[in-house]
């Protein structure tokens, strides 16, 4: 562990910001904690539907606000996507090819998921398992993947949005949920906001990418006053406290995105900027960095299969062992939240064994004839020119700095 360390480091280039590769590791494991707590199997009658315990215990609200961290990756990505364009129009290289290389490596783990589950729908219910079970089990491994898409789109988009400021974005949503919520508008006129909602954070990254925002301002800016009015919008607005959906509420802040998600979400952004400087600082560190490293080197895999690791371990203990607190109860108390708590590992321990046997899709062939690879989790590092492949990007010794800056991975 300490060789590998130490070549983490040794083939990591100075000019790496190291803290917006913690910022992604962030946002991907706040999304896959925050589906572990908020997400429950409940067995009922010889079938499995989902709940939440946001609609028995509201108290958990701010759950919610922990782990929605969305518009972190939208910022991250927003502020990737416009470097790399940028870096492709340098050296020459077409928007077709950039696009198609960003597209292929986002896309080409999705596959394997699909495929997966498609055998696995079939095969349950060719055991007679019930089609709401199996209803319920594709709906939480699929609707993870519409944020995929959204990220397709924006990143299809960048070369026109990357100027974009993010106001124009900002100012759809507003006017959207105004028709909407003010003066009764259709609820199909809210999925404009799917694109819109999701561009704010994507532009603001892209301002970030120019160059911009370097100092603390906007950060506060962002932080106080995305707070202030997302507290205004739920106080007096009437919009729901918490960020995520919820099973039976008549309004969801996430599906689609209302106003108070996306000023949520420019709250988050502002925390995520003033964290720059002690990230940098924390992640000078070669171990600290080695595990952010090693977390994006897999952010891919482990967003697409964590839905798939707590699933199999619901129904592989229902099986064995009945109903289990914390698994297949209904979560309406206290217990359940730390019975839940408990079977994290348990959930972390089934990603693991998924990792292993689906994280060659995101890592793609190494090329011939390169330089060494640093690829994370599985302990794989070879020296010679030595490349690390991140999670956003692929950096090359021997390259100057500026490249190194600019040469990336789509980032998931």
């Amino acid at each position: 562990m300490r060789d590998l360390v130490r070549r983490i480091e040794a083939a990591t280039p100075p000019g790496r910001d190291r803290a917006v590769d913690a910022l992604r590791a962030i946002a991907i494991l706040g999304v896959v904690l925050g589906h572990w707590l908020v997400t429950a199997l409940v067995a009922d009658s010889g079938t499995l539907r989902a709940a939440s315990p946001l609609r028995y215990q509201p108290e958990l609200t701010p759950v919610s606000w922990a782990f929605q961290t969305l518009a972190v990756f939208f910022l991250v990505g927003g502020q990737m996507g416009a470097q790399s364009h940028a870096c492709a129009r340098a050296r020459g290289i077409s928007y077709r090819q950039w696009l198609r290389a960003r597209l292929a490596r986002l896309f080409r783990p999705v596959a394997a998921v699909l495929a997966v589950w498609a055998v696995a729908a079939g095969a349950m219910l060719g055991s007679g398992v019930s089609l709401l079970t199996v209803h319920t089990l594709l709906k939480l491994v699929l609707s993870p993947l519409w944020f995929l898409l959204v990220y397709a789109v924006l990143t299809a988009a960048t070369p026109l949005v990357a100027r974009l400021h993010p106001l124009w974005p900002l100012a759809v949503v507003l006017h959207v949920d105004l028709i909407r919520f003010g003066f009764g508008g259709p609820a199909w006129l809210g999925w404009i906001n799917l694109a819109a909602g999701w561009l704010v954070p994507y532009c603001l990254g892209a301002t970030w990418g120019r160059g911009m925002l370097r100092g603390r301002t906007a950060g506060w800016v962002l932080l106080i006053g995305g707070a202030a009015v997302t507290a205004g919008l739920v106080l007096f607005g009437g919009y729901p406290a918490a960020m995520v959906g919820v099973p039976g509420a008549p309004i969801s802040n996430l599906n689609p995105p209302t106003l108070a998600a996306v000023t949520f979400g420019l709250t988050q952004c502002g925390a995520a900027l003033l964290l720059r400087g002690p990230l940098r600082r924390v992640l000078a560190r070669p171990a600290a960095w080695a595990v952010v490293a090693l977390v994006n080197l897999s952010a891919m895999t482990v967003f697409l299969w964590h839905q798939t690791a707590m699933m199999a371990v619901s129904v592989t203990t229902l099986r064995l062992y009945g109903p289990l607190s914390g698994l297949h109860t209904v979560p309406d108390g206290p217990g359940w939240v730390l019975a839940r708590l408990c079977w994290l590992p348990v959930f972390a321990g089934a990603l693991l064994v998924c990792w292993a046997a689906f994280h060659g899709y995101e890592a793609g062939r190494p090329r011939k004839g390169g330089g060494g690879v640093v690829r994370g989790g599985g302990g794989v590092v070879r020296g010679g020119g030595g490349a690390v492949r991140g999670g956003s990007r692929i950096v090359r010794e021997g390259r100057s700095a500026r490249e190194a800056r600019h040469v990336e991975k789509p980032s998931v």
